[in-house]
């Protein structure tokens, strides 16, 4: 792989970014989701997105150690918007222009920063996440009746959030104790009726044994959210992903959407990943070990032909308020998956909790009324 940089800007600290002109009437064109096309918001008219046969390619972990210059010392983009000449400045690496709302795309072909390998390109379009949060809030108990408006929040916004993905094949050696059942009967005294009795039962035992052995397992595609910008354990809940349907990386996937630039460095991503990867390989020890029950004392993994990627993947997010906080919700652009945070109605839990205590009370009552005629009906046998 070439040394990947970004395009450093003009003696200004300008740069301009890929333009999308429609070829209809001139206005900005953007990304259409689920299509392989831009479409101009006006006038409707489409254009292939160029993407070629670009492949998307894994690299090398040992690249890291290429001169790059650490995310955190990289400053702002200011783009100059080809629509209306304004400059914006951003760390995404795509926006729309803050005064006519063109798209801005970097060009990300050379510079400072590890640039993008592949895309998943959005699939679910704005009436499709809002019918996905419909659907979301509807199954949403106790939920407040202003949450059915987040469905047409104006804070709905299309983001490509950065990934790390990383592949490892694994050879793990482990010591460990292998617990095998066995049952013996016991005797045990018993008072009944005032009377010992001596009884039996059959008690279970574990015998362990010493064992160790060497298990190997390949890793692939291992997902690490590469920004902090977004709630990271929502990201980690739209899992899975339809990675086999990423391309490679063609910046007009990227018009009209904000694109984030990634704040987790590579080096600190592999680790989260090998964290990831421990219990899966514990998992391997034990069935490995055998037996009723299995004890993990030691692992020691070694990792070989580490490869690494960045990749994009489409995530939609509403921001609303309600009673003074802010909540967050995320939505999966390639399958709908809704995952989020939601008010709960104070009133309507105190309104259920007050059905549930009348519920058990008419229970109650029902249930002694029946019993006392049952008693009655007895009672009036006897006398007869």
């Amino acid at each position: 792989m070439t040394e990947q940089r970004m395009t450093p800007p003009a003696p200004d600290g300008s740069a301009a970014p890929h333009s999308y002109p429609c070829v209809g009437c001139g206005a900005r064109i953007e990304y259409a989701p689920g299509t392989n096309a831009l479409r101009c918001p006006y006038c409707g008219r489409e254009q292939a997105v160029a993407a070629g046969d670009r492949p998307v390619r894994e690299h090398p972990v040992a690249e890291l150690a290429l001169p790059r210059k650490p995310v955190g010392s990289v400053g702002t983009y200011v783009y100059v918007c080809g629509t209306c000449g304004a400059k914006t400045e951003t760390d995404a690496l795509s926006e729309r222009c803050q005064f006519c709302a063109a798209p801005l795309v970097a060009d990300v072909s050379a510079g400072d920063l590890i640039t993008p390998e592949a895309v998943l390109p959005f699939a679910v379009d704005r009436a499709g996440v809002r019918t996905a949060l419909r659907s979301w809030i509807s199954s949403r108990w106790f939920a407040p009746g202003s949450l059915k408006k987040v469905s047409d929040a104006e804070s709905l916004r299309g983001t490509y959030i950065p990934h790390w993905t990383f592949d490892s094949r694994t050879v793990s050696d482990y010591t460990g104790e292998r617990g095998e059942y066995y049952w013996v009967t016991e005797t045990y005294t018993e008072t009944v009726n005032g009377q010992a009795q001596t009884r039996t039962r059959q008690v279970r035992k574990t015998r362990w044994h010493r064992a160790s052995g060497t298990v190997s397992r390949d890793f692939d595609d291992v997902l690490v959210v590469a920004t902090g910008q977004i709630n990271n354990k929502h990201l980690d809940q739209l899992t899975p992903w339809p990675l086999e349907s990423a391309v490679g990386y063609t910046p007009e996937y990227l018009a009209g959407y904000q694109t984030l630039r990634y704040t987790v460095e590579p080096e600190q991503g592999l680790e989260t990943a090998k964290s990831r990867m421990e219990p899966i390989i514990e998992r391997d020890c034990r069935d490995d070990i055998g037996g009723d029950e299995q004890r993990v004392d030691s692992v020691d993994t070694r990792h070989f032909d580490i490869m690494f990627k960045l990749m994009l993947l489409p995530v939609w997010i509403v921001c609303y308020l309600y009673a003074g906080r802010t909540f967050q919700v995320v939505v999966n652009a390639r399958t709908a998956e809704v995952i989020g945070e939601r008010p709960y109605s104070r009133l309507k839990i105190a309104l259920a909790v007050i059905a549930a205590i009348v519920l058990v009370v008419v229970i109650a009552v029902l249930f002694a009324s029946g019993h006392h005629i049952t008693i009655g009906h007895h009672s009036t046998g006897r006398h007869r």
